[in-house]
């Protein structure tokens, strides 16, 4: 199962959405899509699923064109923070239709394991969908595209509103899914440091325009954090760029970016100094704040 964008862009009128986009994925796996509010990241889901035609450039799943190709949206599962069950026009007046609709819609649909996420997520069956919480919402989206079962599922920030007991729950349901029921996830987020764990690979995204795309592991080793002697830190990084510094009497903490010189590992270490790896979200701020120069 893989995802192809070649050279895509969209336009709404006079902005530009995505812009020139592309990328590969392949599964499976959990792929984490990152970006800031505005950055293009819906808009760019919307054309993986096929809800959106591309102005020009073209959208591959698994080596098909996806646009109003029923062999390859069938392949695919979208779920936006607001489920589809609530504004895009499903009839589905309480939860319990929601999940019916779904099991007659979705080829995969496993009741069972729809039915066992209800209880775990405490999904009032009998309320209708649009009288929900923010967090039940979430939870809905979340069960309509867990139990889907399709090869390739997006979750555009679906889950976003759910309390943190509820969204750890989720991210043990992706992990216990890729290994039993193996295929590919993408998940749009904001919580880098609560989802970094769960990913594969990193695409990072930024006015409409990638800005890297890379495994996780890659990404975290072009950083790290630094710390011991001012001085011995100072001298160290002498040349490197600097994301950030924090200093507390003459104990000083530096974050680095770049690629890390063995020579300049080496040296810190004689220095006894401590070298650390940098979170994926100080990462994320630096090269998102770094493409809008």
């Amino acid at each position: 199962m893989n995802i192809e964008v070649h050279d895509v862009t969209l336009r709404y009128d006079r902005t530009v959405a995505v812009d020139g986009m592309t990328f590969r994925l392949e599964g499976p796996g959990i792929f984490g899509l990152l970006g800031r509010n505005g950055s293009g990241k819906s808009s760019l889901l919307s054309l993986l699923a096929a809800f959106r035609r591309p102005n020009s450039g073209e959208v591959l799943i698994n080596g098909m064109p996806v646009f109003e190709n029923p062999a390859a949206t069938s392949q695919v599962c979208l779920i936006r923070e607001s489920p589809d069950t609530v504004e895009h026009g499903w009839p589905a007046n309480k939860v319990r239709d929601a999940l019916e609709l779904a099991s007659k819609t979705r080829p995969n649909w496993d009741s069972a394991y729809s039915d066992r996420l209800v209880e775990a997520f405490r999904l009032p069956l009998t309320i209708p969908v649009t009288a929900l919480s923010k967090g039940q919402r979430g939870a809905l989206g979340v069960t309509l595209g867990l139990a889907a079962r399709a090869p390739i599922t997006l979750f555009d920030e679906s889950y976003l509103g759910m309390d943190a007991p509820s969204r750890y729950a989720f991210y043990d349901e992706l992990l216990s899914e890729l290994i039993d029921h193996p295929r590919m996830f993408v998940v749009s987020t904001h919580l880098i440091e609560e989802v970094s764990r769960l990913l594969q690979e990193v695409v990072i995204i930024d006015q409409g325009r990638l800005v890297m795309h890379d495994e996780k592991e890659a990404l975290e080793a072009r950083g790290a954090t630094v710390i011991g002697p001012a001085l011995e830190v100072d001298r160290v990084t002498a040349g490197l760029e600097i994301l950030g510094e924090r200093s507390l009497g003459s104990t000083k903490s530096v974050a680095v970016y770049g690629d890390l010189d063995p020579e300049m590992l080496l040296s810190a270490k004689e220095a006894g100094l401590e070298v650390g790896a940098l979170p994926l979200q100080d990462l994320f701020v630096h090269l998102t704040a770094r493409s809008t120069e």
